[in-house]
């Protein structure tokens, strides 16, 4: 395996590590007035991502500078050709923050009502735009010669882009559920809890559309699972994980809904990173294609930063082990409240 593949795991890596724990934020954010129908139900679920969120996203930081530092050339294409898409990411992502963060803080019914909307403008936009992203990533996008995008923003919004979007959205939204019906009680659990079994069945459908929609708009997709049959069990891990979330859910198996939700979306992602391989960015014109290898940094400085990369990765997950260890158990209303 030569160092262009294994940094293309290694993004991918930190790219499931952000898709899961930053996921279930973006989940409940979203889903933040159906399951906060009161004033104390909304500040139970500010605490129960509160001491974790801004960690998650280190896991966002980390793979875009991996990505920066191991495939510049896609970096640079895929964020000069999204850049409307990606401020409005990166300001979603900011209200989401300030949201978080004074929530407690303000002491007008008003501003506090401003705060939850944030957080939920702040959190849906990014679920619903990842994925829209992902989607013309792996259509087929217009590059020039130079390898910079040639379309417009509206060019984005194709069908098939749209469809991953959706499909992501859903599994953000399952996975913001399974979340908190962790850490919750009560009727606010229930809610959660049938959120969950409602997600992962129409999550289950959507991934079927969208894998028989994929067939017949991008088959390039599957030219690998042609080639090694084996890969199928990706999409098939992703297909039994969300047919057992609706079993567990009437067990009142918690843990077992958010460990085969989060199953499912790192399959997800996985089964589309394999279709793609060794393609980081699908061009509509096919030579100019952007792969492991022709946007990728020289061998010296792949090595090197593969060294920093053992080095680093492994503190962040233990920092993240770490923060889940001490904030285990249910969120109350109170302010910090663990």
């Amino acid at each position: 395996m030569d160092l262009n593949t294994v940094w293309f795991l290694l993004v991918g890596v930190l790219i499931i590590g952000y898709a899961l724990l930053d996921g279930f934020d973006l989940g409940v954010g979203s889903l933040f007035y159906v399951l906060g129908k009161t004033d104390k139900e909304r500040k139970i679920l500010i605490n129960a991502i509160g001491p974790v969120w801004d960690g998650n996203e280190v896991w966002l930081l980390t793979g875009g500078g991996a990505l920066f530092a191991a495939f510049p050339l896609v970096y640079a294409s895929v964020f000069s050709g999204f850049y409307l898409a990606m401020m409005l990411v990166l300001f979603a992502l900011i209200f989401r923050a300030v949201a978080v963060e004074y929530y407690f803080k303000v002491d007008t019914p008003g501003l506090q009502k401003l705060m939850g909307g944030l957080f939920f403008l702040g959190s849906f936009l990014p679920a619903l735009l990842f994925g829209v992203a992902v989607g013309n990533v792996v259509y087929g996008i217009p590059l020039d010669a130079e390898q910079n995008y040639a379309g417009t923003f509206f060019g984005l919004l194709k069908p098939f882009a749209l469809c991953f979007g959706i499909v992501g959205l859903f599994a953000f939204l399952l996975q913001g559920a399974a979340y908190a019906a962790l850490k919750t009680e009560g009727d606010q659990q229930k809610r959660a809890r049938d959120l969950s079994k409602n997600f992962a069945v129409i999550l289950l459908v959507l991934w079927l559309i969208g894998g028989i929609y994929s067939k017949m708009a991008a088959p390039h997709l599957w030219e690998n699972y042609q080639k090694l049959p084996l890969l199928y069990v990706l999409p098939l891990i992703t297909l039994v994980s969300l047919i057992l979330i609706p079993g567990w859910v009437r067990k009142n198996a918690y843990q077992k809904v958010f460990t085969a939700s989060s199953i499912a979306f790192a399959t997800m992602i996985l089964t589309v990173a394999a279709g793609l391989y060794p393609n980081w960015v699908i061009a509509t014109d096919p030579v100019k294609n952007l792969t492991i290898y022709n946007a990728s940094s020289s061998p010296l400085t792949l090595k090197v930063m593969l060294i920093v990369a053992l080095i680093g990765v492994p503190i962040v997950l233990l920092y993240t082990i770490y923060t889940y260890r001490v904030f285990r158990g249910k969120a109350s209303p109170e302010r910090n409240g663990y």
